[in-house]
């Protein structure tokens, strides 16, 4: 259900006795020799239970069926993207790199745009027509009013996890003490200057809505990673794969920047955001394709390779006559 510090809430399938329901697990070192790393969400079986304690020992983790890496939670069935329509303002290129990391998990993707009220209802239908033509059916919500609250708990209550992520200061945990208002959980103001959201949400946590139905709260942040390859960045946009749905491009490697027989084509809303994506991941492999080149470690830290010689001409202009290159010259 969590993860503190060093140790793991871990809510368990049959009450204990008395009716515990959790226990705070330590992770046996096994684990961590074999590389197994313990996400929200997963699936474990524990041992050397002490009843009256509550404390137990994390000793197998279960397969899982999906993993959102940032913020890390496991076994999630569907994402919840959130933003808001202002304060902080909505910005498509982040947008989408947040619907990108939510397609990569391979589960069902939903969008709520929060703090509805703050923008005139004509401009806020304007956003859900737009964010319908990316392939994509908003819903509208403002927990200062309760609009669409109703609706947003209906589409959580479904049998499953459900993650909730999102840049810093679109409301968040408003909305999941709007779901649940037992929680109270901390809540900020957007900076006035920035006009950035403020960091309360520390750490990924579960929590019950409805019978088998789990919402998880992460830590929001500004600039969700890219696929590691270039090529797999077209299907995660739901416009190329209906395209690609109905003819394929000339080409298997192609990466639909209209070149001659791409079968994406051009005019379609988010083409410019995905030439930008795409950009920046070619840019990002060659970066790891030179790193990966260079295996000399002078190469690697500045500070063990050797200057030039006209470097070392400029910096000691003596060195002409009595350094040690221009001596192997006159020899």
């Amino acid at each position: 259900m969590a993860l503190e510090a060093n140790y793991c809430r871990v809510w368990l399938d049959q009450p204990g006795p008395n009716g515990l329901e959790q226990l705070l697990c330590v992770r046996r070192t096994r684990l961590g020799k074999t590389g197994q790393q313990i996400c929200v969400g997963d699936r474990v079986q524990v041992d050397g239970i002490d009843w009256p304690q509550g404390r137990g020992a994390i000793a197998a983790l279960e397969p899982r069926h999906s993993l959102l890496e940032r913020p890390a939670v496991a076994n999630c069935t569907r994402v919840v993207v959130a933003v808001a329509l202002d304060q902080p303002q909505l910005d498509p290129l982040q947008l989408t790199r947040f619907l990108l990391t939510a397609e990569r998990t391979g589960v069902a993707v939903e969008l709520v745009l929060t703090k509805a009220d703050l923008l005139p209802a004509a401009a806020a239908q304007a956003w859900c027509e737009r964010l319908q033509g990316w392939g994509y059916g908003p819903l509208l919500v403002s927990a200062q009013q309760g609009t669409g609250i109703d609706a947003l708990r209906q589409r959580l209550s479904q049998p499953g996890i459900a993650v909730l992520c999102g840049p810093s200061g679109v409301g968040k945990s408003s909305l999941i003490n709007a779901l649940l208002p037992q929680l109270s959980l901390r809540v900020s103001a957007v900076s006035g200057r920035l006009q950035r959201g403020r960091h309360t949400t520390r750490h990924v946590e579960l929590y019950p809505l409805a019978e088998r139905a789990l919402l998880a709260d992460t830590p929001g942040f500004n600039r969700p990673d890219l696929p590691v390859d270039p090529g797999a960045l077209g299907p995660l946009f739901p416009e190329i794969r209906q395209r690609l749905a109905h003819q394929s491009c000339r080409f298997s490697n192609c990466l639909h920047r209209g070149d001659p027989g791409c079968a994406v084509g051009s005019g379609w809303d988010r083409q410019g955001l995905y030439r930008i994506c795409l950009d920046d991941a070619l840019a990002q492999a060659e970066r790891v394709s030179q790193r990966g080149r260079r295996d000399d470690p002078q190469l690697l830290d500045q500070r063990l390779r050797q200057p030039s010689r006209r470097r070392r001409r400029q910096d000691d202009p003596a060195a002409e006559d009595s350094g040690p290159i221009n001596q192997g010259r006159a020899d």
